[in-house]
């Protein structure tokens, strides 16, 4: 379920818009006058859950209890936090919407399973939906992990409703430490986030493009074990399935990085850039997959046919051959006297005319590649 509210500006300042403005969050830079007190809820989240924060590129602490996300960033008005929620339901959500002010649309998407990769833009905070994925290695499947985020002035939320390697997702914001310092912090976390989401991507093609060059090995093998037209099938559908996912990546990375986004950056304008480019690499390389699959299965099921008529030709030529001493034997087995009757010579001879012509029709259909 999309809800798109394209009209509105994503600037986090008071701007017209399509939604109305909620509840600003405490210690947000934006807020008139002294730092708003705590709105969270003195309930923690049940679900697990992994908190950071940051201030000008450098990680001031990590772990801390969720319900004490607003003391944090009422303390400290340049800090930046990170909160990552697996697996909520509505009440945990609910110290994110009273924190940050969320939209009720934008947090009902959150918690829905199965929607699409998008952006959404609100008076307050941006909305993107998108999945990760990963690999079997023996069945060669596709699983998509999805990720809801929520992504204010001065936070990042990651809603997982399904697993995903979130200490890669720490790695590489430690790797790149130094772009959260030089530019927009927030923005240079989704950078490393979409950024690892593309890349996930990307070795997922290269996993099943590896299966498809080991499937197209095994074509014209004579003796092989491999059922070449159920693992093209097999193949097929997971190209299908990973292409839904990584396609709208390039619009959702697109959006990200609009001039008028409060993501953009001219620090960070050039990665998102090469994240984009990475995202157009990856759909082409799945449509590329996808076409050598159906090469394959065309190829085999052609194969198939000619294989299938050279044995009707065998069967035709040797169905011919033994037609000529059926004939034969036909004639000999008259009930009235002929040339030879009743004499060794006309077996003999008999003997001699059906091996003679079945000799000759040998070697014409032969001669002819028909046997």
């Amino acid at each position: 379920m999309a809800h798109d509210t394209t009209d509105a500006q994503p600037d986090l300042s008071a701007i017209d818009g399509l939604v109305a403005e909620p509840t600003a969050a405490a210690g947000d830079p934006q807020t008139p006058g002294p730092p708003a007190p705590s709105v969270t809820r003195a309930v923690p989240p049940k679900c697990p859950t992994r908190t950071r924060l940051y201030r000008d590129g450098e990680l001031l602490d990590e772990g801390f209890p969720a319900e004490q996300l607003s003391e944090r960033l009422r303390d400290d008005p340049h800090a930046v936090a990170w909160l990552d929620l697996y697996d909520p339901d509505q009440q945990d959500l609910q110290i994110v919407v009273d924190e940050f002010g969320l939209h009720p649309l934008s947090v009902e998407d959150a918690i829905t399973s199965h929607q699409r990769a998008k952006v959404d833009r609100y008076r307050t905070h941006l909305f993107a939906n998108m999945y990760a994925v990963s690999v079997d290695a023996a069945a060669m499947t596709i699983t998509a992990g999805e990720i809801a985020v929520f992504i204010t002035a001065r936070a990042l939320v990651t809603v997982r409703k399904d697993d995903f390697d979130i200490d890669t997702l720490i790695a590489r914001w430690d790797l790149n430490a130094d772009l959260v310092d030089a530019g927009n912090q927030v923005s240079a976390l989704v950078y490393g986030l979409i950024d690892v989401v593309v890349d996930g991507h990307y070795h997922a093609v290269e996993q099943l493009d590896d299966a498809v060059d080991e499937l197209q090995t095994h074509l014209f093998e004579a003796q092989t074990d491999v059922d070449v037209r159920r693992r093209a099938y097999e193949l097929g559908a997971s190209l299908a399935a990973l292409r839904r996912v990584v396609a709208p990546m390039q619009e959702v990375v697109s959006r990200l990085n609009r001039a008028d986004s409060h993501l953009r950056d001219d620090v960070l304008s050039p990665y998102y850039q090469d994240v984009y480019d990475h995202a157009l690499r990856t759909v082409e390389s799945v449509d590329a997959a996808r076409d050598r699959v159906d090469r394959i299965a065309d190829t085999q099921l052609n194969e198939q046919a000619a294989e299938l008529n050279e044995i009707t030709k065998r069967l035709a030529a040797w169905a011919a051959i033994i037609a000529v001493p059926t004939a034969v034997t036909g004639f000999y087995g008259q009930n009235v006297p002929y040339p030879g009757f009743g004499r060794t010579g006309g077996f003999i001879a008999s003997c001699t005319i059906m091996l003679g012509l079945g000799a000759l029709l040998y070697w014409y259909l032969r001669r002819n590649r028909w046997l």
